[in-house]
């Protein structure tokens, strides 16, 4: 899914995506492989020139023994499908989770909590987590992506108070992001129904590293489900 973003800045992609494969165990592999088929199209048009032609030079030039590129070739098609399967099946489903809930905030107000969670298989690490907010009545224009510091700054510029408005805790690089199979998420944000009035729109960016080195991206309104259903639990 992918939204135009406030006022027409850069267009937002909720879906999950990929957005950086690993150089070592994805590029590597498929250079290997791109350089023996190179080969093997050498060899192919040498098998099918003249004898006299093929003692000269360049021609002359055997890079490989047809029964070990063969071997080669195999192996290499082998490891980039493996990686291929392998990359799918560690791959992490992040997702977001929300409700109305007491225990958050300063004085036990119902508090939106919304937490995140790693539907995959497999431990995905957080490389970074961004904000960007845009506030009710500030029109089009919205903060961009900053860090999480900057965004509680810019909320408390807004009137909103730590603790008793919102609270977010920052989830740093490497904070790891355990693969589960209920609906148990690590909170990323508990915010009163102050804050839901005085903020238009709350998107979190969140980037994970899973263990095949691939980077992947998901990005979602913290706040969508709670305006109009004030105290009230999202099905």
């Amino acid at each position: 899914m992918v939204d135009a973003g406030p006022g027409g800045a850069e267009p937002l992609t909720f879906a999950q995506r990929r957005i950086r494969r690993s150089p070592l165990l994805f590029t590597v592999p498929l250079v290997m492989l791109g350089l023996l088929v190179l080969v093997l199209l050498w060899e192919a048009v040498r098998a099918n020139i003249a004898p006299d032609t093929r003692a000269q030079w360049p021609w002359r030039l055997q890079v490989l023994d047809p029964e070990a590129l063969g071997s080669l070739l195999a192996v290499a098609v082998g490891a980039v499908l493996a990686r291929a399967q392998y990359a799918r099946t560690v791959r992490p489903h992040l997702g977001w989770r929300a409700a109305w809930d007491k225990g958050h905030l300063r004085g036990g107000v119902t508090a939106w909590r919304v937490g995140i969670l790693n539907g995959g298989q497999h431990i995905a690490a957080v490389e970074s987590c961004d904000c960007r907010l845009v506030l009710a009545g500030a029109g089009p224009a919205d903060s961009g992506w900053i860090d999480v510091p900057a965004a509680v700054r810019e909320l408390t510029g807004a009137g909103l108070v730590v603790a008793e408005d919102f609270q977010m805790p920052e989830l740093g690089p490497g904070f790891p992001l355990v693969a589960t199979g209920s609906y148990e998420t690590v909170l990323v944000g508990a915010f009163s129904q102050r804050f839901v009035e005085r903020v238009e729109a709350f998107y979190l960016r969140v980037r994970v590293t899973d263990i095949a080195g691939d980077s992947h991206e998901r990005t979602g309104d913290l706040l969508k489900g709670a305006k109009g259903t004030a105290h009230g639990p999202v099905g």
